[in-house]
């Protein structure tokens, strides 16, 4: 009887890897289209790569411990919304 092997997926698709950032199908489009979370094309295939996963979750873990977490209340952020980043990387 054979030994089964597992390996490890190093590539995601873009659904998969909202599931796994725990974010929307729209916002992980988003987060591509913004270059925040890398990407390649396979084909037709648009896939992400587990590295840059990762990459990008420690990029936020040392964000909010360095001390430049900036505070949630309306009107006082000067980033743009991820809808209308997302709309304006359409164009």
């Amino acid at each position: 009887m054979a030994n089964a092997v597992t390996v490890d997926k190093l590539l995601y698709t873009p659904v998969e890897a909202a599931h796994a950032l725990g974010v929307s199908r729209s916002t992980i489009y988003v987060l591509i289209a913004n270059g925040q979370v890398p990407s390649v094309r396979i084909g037709a295939s648009r896939r992400v790569p587990a590295e840059g996963l990762r990459e990008f979750i420690s990029g936020l873990g040392a964000k909010t411990s360095s001390g430049t977490k900036r505070a949630k209340t309306a009107g006082t952020s000067n980033q743009r919304p991820l809808w209308e980043a997302a709309v304006t990387a359409d164009r």
